[in-house]
């Protein structure tokens, strides 16, 4: 079946809340769902048109509700099912389209699935989740199990901590040594997938636009080239693009090539998966890549190498053709630290400028649209490092960052104590702010067809050690030329005659920003820590 895009995709500008540090509305210290409604004008007012929500269901949040214990019902401390119905139309209202969060991989232990299914007599959910043979098995290294759980006589395989059995899809290579290890067809493995499929329709005729899906390749077990998953996923987009058409499905894959054909409509480049995209912002020894560069792109340095970031992704790009989109993010509840950590508000500012005019599909993660930072603290909910970049969106100079009127001791997580702390009050008042500088960016990428998520992209000038970046966006007879210079001093390049016909208009860059005809084609200088974009057709 061959599969479409939905038309508002395409002009799609993401925006990820972590609900229960989002807004707090009624004073309990957690964030909520009637919170995210009460800022949903803030949000439209940024130019955000879709949103993504962390998981805001039932759940024992030992790992922050990534281990769900009810698919169907909203966790008590974010509201009612009736609220997210009402965020889904006020969204609506405004142009907002909200996509929730899925983790089809696995369930809390307190699920009642699995409930059923760890008891030692055979019923309904008795092959729901993977279990092996006696609690004297061992772990396959590949298949962490945990071991004396419940009465059933046998260990169940994880999918993450401990308290997240793994859900029974099958696995692609079996053993007839372990008769445990299913087949995909099996009646387990199948009863599974009709149940997340019936989650699914439950949502979006509800009023949800998609979901977000976590752990999206981790599926079906014993498949190294995810085929079996894949076409899982591929059965899911079937029977949207039948049923529902305009629902949009995310995945956290971090492999666009495989995620893209296995029927995504886009999937996220992610700090465990894309050296690449680390090489952006990240300075070698942060995180997993090491050795991998020396400098990120975006510093003062002039040192990194946007090589590392589009040999990755023209990869991509190319393998995914029009099938779907490369989807950008600002960071998110995983990736630490966040993005403004250690960098100067110009800095942040053409960052955005590089986010807003790339092909695919941007996501902000809640708070960097202000340049929240990264605060060290002890674990919350299973986030351990994670949880500094999970702390209360700071909304105004009031009381808790106006997140929330708890007493402090009762907030979700602490506040940014920091008398230098960004918040939305005061960015929203100056002009200069990085705030008003990331809504005029997004503005223009709703304005120029050339920003689409389905523009065509062209690198002009990229080379190792060498700056700037130059490349052009064209989509029907609009083509824009962009040019970035993350280094603290000047640079210039000339360009070749053929690259731009007509230089049409200035569409935003700063006043010491120069691109002039010269007797051999064209140059193009920029200024320390700044960008441009020129419309040249």
């Amino acid at each position: 079946m061959k599969h479409t895009l939905p038309s508002w995709l395409h002009e799609a500008v993401f925006y990820q809340i972590y609900p229960q540090s989002f807004y707090d509305s009624n004073n309990d210290g957690v964030g909520d769902i009637p919170g995210i409604i009460e800022k949903l004008d803030y949000l439209a007012s940024l130019g955000i048109n879709a949103l993504w929500i962390n998981p805001c269901f039932v759940s024992p949040f030992q790992d922050a509700g990534y281990d769900v214990a009810d698919y169907y019902r909203v966790a008590p401390r974010y509201g009612t099912n009736q609220d997210l119905e009402r965020l889904f139309a006020e969204a609506k209202q405004r142009g907002i389209r909200v996509l929730l969060d899925l983790v089809p991989g696995h369930t809390s232990v307190e699920h009642s699935w699995f409930k059923e299914s760890q008891k030692h007599e055979s019923n309904r959910f008795t092959d729901y989740y993977v279990w092996n043979n006696s609690i004297w098995d061992m772990s396959h290294e590949d298949l962490p199990v945990v071991r004396g759980y419940g009465e059933r006589d046998g260990g169940y395989i994880t999918n993450f901590f401990w308290f997240q059995p793994a859900l029974n899809y099958g696995f692609a290579q079996t053993d007839p040594t372990y008769t445990w290890m299913q087949p995909v067809d099996a009646p387990g493995p199948q009863k599974v997938r009709q149940e997340i499929k019936k989650i699914m329709a439950y949502w979006l005729d509800k009023g949800a636009s998609g979901f977000r899906v976590d752990m999206a390749n981790s599926l079906v077990k014993r498949d190294p080239d995810k085929a079996e998953t894949s076409r899982f996923w591929r059965w899911i987009r079937d029977w949207l693009e039948k049923d529902y058409p305009e629902a949009v499905i995310v995945s956290e894959w971090g492999s666009p090539a495989q995620a893209i054909p296995a029927g995504f409509h886009a999937d996220f480049l992610l700090g465990f998966n894309n050296p690449g995209w680390v090489s952006l912002f990240r300075k070698r020894g942060v995180g997993r890549w090491r050795d991998s560069y020396s400098w990120p792109f975006f510093d003062e340095s002039g040192h990194g190498d946007i090589r590392q970031f589009l040999d990755e992704y023209l990869h991509y790009l190319n393998e995914i053709s029009d099938q779907g989109y490369v989807a950008l993010i600002t960071g998110n509840h995983d990736e630490t630290p966040r993005l403004a950590n250690g960098k100067s508000q110009a800095m942040m500012k053409l960052i955005y400028l590089f986010l807003m005019t790339m092909p695919g599909t941007p996501f902000i993660y809640y708070g960097d649209e202000i340049g929240m930072q990264y605060r060290k603290l002890p674990s919350k909910e299973g986030g351990y490092a994670r949880t500094g970049v999970r702390t209360p969106m700071q909304w105004s100079k009031e009381r808790n960052a106006g997140f929330s009127n708890a007493d402090a001791d009762s907030l979700y997580l602490p506040v940014d104590l920091s008398p230098e702390r960004p918040n939305v009050a005061e960015q929203e008042s100056d002009r200069d702010s990085l705030l008003n500088r990331v809504k005029e960016l997004i503005q223009l990428r709703h304005a120029l067809p050339a920003l689409s998520a389905d523009a065509e992209f062209e690198v002009v000038y990229a080379k190792s050690g060498k700056l700037p970046f130059v490349y052009s966006m064209r989509k029907s007879d609009q083509k824009l030329l962009i040019g970035l210079n993350p280094s603290g001093q000047r640079v210039s390049i000339d360009l070749a005659p053929d690259i731009i016909d007509t230089l049409h208009k200035l569409i935003d860059a700063p006043e010491d920003a120069e691109l002039i005809r010269t007797g051999s084609g064209w140059h193009l200088s920029l200024g320390p820590v700044s960008g441009a974009i020129y419309q040249i057709s």
